[in-house]
């Protein structure tokens, strides 16, 4: 069937913005992640002297980073409306943040509704997986000191005590105070089939939505950033006890992603923005961490009764557009989430201003050198 002229003008238009929403994301790449490494470079003598102020200045970067990521999907329409608990009234505490995973799209989407969270972004942990490592972005997660898991059976024991190891020694010496993981260990479409096998072996309930969790991750978490006092158990975590004032992990975040018609962005979508303006939902819910069970068998069922509550809030809000009331209530109350465009820009015109600097400067060192 051939295009009628206003249907060739349409596509063409869409590919015309997708190719220069594409050709600015690589330079805003280009000159935002290598100023980032270098101001880091030049800092190190800091580092050194004032360790504190060190990872302050990094994750205000890091932040900015995130943001730049977040304006991708802001200007082509990828918005964000919050339901459930108010989870800036703990943004100053330590907690774990549990989130379903659909696509590539769930990272921007919280790299977007977490920027107007306090210091939430920038003293935040993230647990991704292994090939993360080899994007462009992996250079700064490195730096930052996210977690990088490597899937599969024959990984899981030895990746659980790195990753213990890991928090012992990075989560608090910067400051760390939330942690982010998606426990069911990859993407929905790829897990379900496995996952409704073994709850149907195991007679656990049926999911479409989600996939049942993995233990491991979140259990070292827990064992190793919960102070002893919150659950009565001692809480093997080295970093607990050398670091006297904080009274670790308080709050678990139970975070539920909904996408219009179920149907998920991913990362080439949020960079080329050639789907229609949507509005992506995400649902919190903050559970004390003395309420979460410490022992294996008690966790697990904890974990999985999660997602069976995701399963059922998901298939809510697909049948009638909306999540359902807290229990007790009649009516469930939506929050729309907004950046500021001129902090926006600023924010990227300081990257571009960087980079232009960062330039001048090596050539002025060529120059003087050759």
């Amino acid at each position: 069937m051939a295009l009628t002229l206003e249907q060739a003008q349409r596509v063409g238009y869409t590919c015309l913005k997708a190719l220069l929403r594409f050709a600015f994301m690589v330079a805003n790449n280009l000159v935002a992640i290598p100023s980032y490494v270098l101001y880091l470079i030049v800092l190190q003598p800091l580092r050194i002297l004032d360790s504190k102020s060190f990872w302050y200045i990094e994750g205000v970067l890091f932040k900015w980073l995130l943001a730049m990521v977040a304006s991708w999907g802001w200007w082509a329409g990828y918005t964000v409306v919050e339901w459930g608990d108010d989870v800036k009234a703990v943004s100053e505490d330590e907690a774990m943040v549990l989130v379903n995973h659909q696509a590539t799209g769930d990272v921007c989407t919280l790299m977007m509704c977490l920027q107007d969270k306090g210091t939430v972004v920038r003293q935040m942990m993230w647990l991704m997986d292994h090939i993360f490592k080899y994007t462009n972005f992996g250079i700064v997660s490195l730096i930052h000191g996210d977690f990088f898991i490597r899937q599969g059976r024959t990984h899981r024991d030895q990746q659980l005590v790195l990753l213990k190891d890991h928090l012992e020694k990075y989560y608090r010496s910067r400051n760390r105070k939330w942690i982010v993981l998606f426990p069911e260990g990859g993407f929905l479409r790829k897990r379900r089939e496995t996952s409704q096998a073994f709850a149907k072996k195991n007679n656990l309930p049926f999911l479409k939505h989600v996939t049942l969790p993995r233990l491991g991750a979140t259990q070292v978490i827990l064992k190793t950033l919960v102070a002893p006092q919150e659950n009565g158990t001692p809480s093997g975590g080295d970093a607990v006890r050398k670091e006297s004032k904080s009274k670790g992990l308080q709050w678990v975040i139970d975070t539920t992603i909904a996408y219009p018609k179920a149907e998920p962005i991913d990362i080439q979508t949020w960079i080329l923005g050639y789907r229609q303006p949507a509005v992506t939902h995400v649902h919190y819910r903050i559970f004390p961490v003395k309420d979460v069970p410490a022992e294996p068998e008690a966790l697990t069922n904890w974990l999985y009764q999660r997602f069976i509550e995701k399963e059922d809030l998901l298939t809510h809000f697909y049948e009638t557009g909306a999540f359902p009331p807290p229990q007790g209530q009649t009516k469930a109350i939506s929050r729309e989430m907004t950046l500021s465009n001129l902090w926006l820009v600023a924010i990227q015109s300081f990257a571009f201003l960087s980079g232009g600097m960062w330039y001048c400067l090596f050539q002025y060192l060529y120059h003087c050198l050759f």
